[in-house]
């Protein structure tokens, strides 16, 4: 059996703050006075964005190190877990209000992010998100300090929050500002909410990259369209299963996807809370949702495609890709095509 850590693949949707080593989760809340909340799971989306707070306020309020270690400990997660290249999501205007001090913070995290990734042999990009139950004005701010750093560290943008109570029309002058500087359109969407919010990220955000979007599988014209546009899904199905998206991880909607011709990658949302990383999706989707290796290779070359990486990097990873699975580019992508998966651009 082919290991799936020697798999060459992007991690895309990756919150920061969510993706705190347990240890370390537990360290700073020892420094910060508080004990770890002992909860098990979740009973409402607002259960998991209160925890994730929990951990958000320990970096955000906390000295700089906090911030910059978290960086180097994602990153080092990312490269243990065979990624090639790491895109974790962050608003440093969350950490300060004033701009030229949140760019500041930005260049930071994204020298210790390079840095780390470099001693690693990786790569290292930012997505720079807003969020839907925040003021539209600030969600301009953050996608004008997004795009000072385009190609310079910011490869993406997107928007996080509940859909189901906060349509993305609002956010469409943001996004105009990163799509106009070179960033990929990355919002979340069909998650909380279903077809139609996917459809909003599409025609009101113009979304390149979808964060979840598994409940497009409920409408087949819907999928019809993703496949035929070459949207991808950065699906994060351990993180459906927790926040009650789909029952259970058997009836995950990913090979449905796949069959569909919908590009997906595999990724681990937020893994302090939801206890798995990147490595161990690609092992649940091998044995529990009984993907093949070569729709494995298949999502993780989309993964790496769909990224903000460099050309060069991109192409040195899909020649691994292929390398690890025993076929020529050429056979490979055929395979994919037998399997279910469709690739980028192919």
């Amino acid at each position: 059996m082919r290991d799936l850590a020697q798999l060459p693949k992007a991690h895309l949707h990756l919150h920061l703050e969510g993706a705190m080593r347990p240890a370390t989760f537990r360290e700073l809340l020892d420094e910060d006075g508080q004990q770890p909340d002992a909860r098990g799971g979740f009973t409402s989306f607002e259960d998991f964005t209160s925890l994730y707070r929990a951990a958000a306020r320990l970096v955000r309020e906390g000295p700089r190190q906090n911030l910059l270690r978290l960086v180097r400990e994602v990153v080092e997660d990312a490269a243990a877990d065979g990624a090639v290249w790491v895109e974790p999501h962050l608003n440093p205007l969350t950490y300060v209000d004033d701009p030229k001090a949140a760019l500041d913070l930005l260049d930071l995290v994204i020298d210790e992010g390079r840095g780390t990734a470099a001693r690693l042999g990786i790569g290292f990009g930012v997505l720079m998100f807003a969020r839907r139950n925040g003021d539209p004005a600030q969600a301009v701010e953050t996608a004008r300090l997004a795009a000072l750093r385009a190609g310079g560290g910011v490869v993406a943008f997107g928007l996080a929050g509940d859909e189901a109570h906060h349509p993305p029309g609002p956010f469409a002058e943001a996004f105009a500002i990163a799509r106009e500087a070179g960033l990929i359109s990355a919002p979340h969407a069909g998650e909380l909410a279903g077809p139609a919010s996917v459809r909003s990220a599409l025609d009101v955000l113009g979304a390149r990259r979808i964060a979840h979007g598994v409940r497009a599988v409920e409408d087949p014209a819907l999928l019809a369209r993703l496949a035929a546009d070459g949207v991808v899904l950065d699906v994060c199905p351990t993180s459906n299963v927790a926040l009650g998206v789909v029952g259970s991880l058997s009836v995950h909607p990913l090979p449905l996807l796949l069959r569909a011709g919908v590009r997906c990658t595999l990724n681990a949302d937020d893994p302090l809370l939801f206890g798995t990383g990147l490595l161990d999706e690609y092992e649940s989707a091998r044995t529990t949702l009984g993907l093949s290796d070569a729709q494995l290779a298949g999502t993780a070359r989309v993964s790496v495609e769909a990224s903000g990486a460099p050309r060069a990097m991109v192409k040195n990873a899909l020649v691994r890709i292929d390398d690890w699975l025993g076929t020529s580019s050429e056979q490979q992508h055929a395979g994919d095509r037998e399997d279910g998966t469709h690739t980028l651009y192919g």
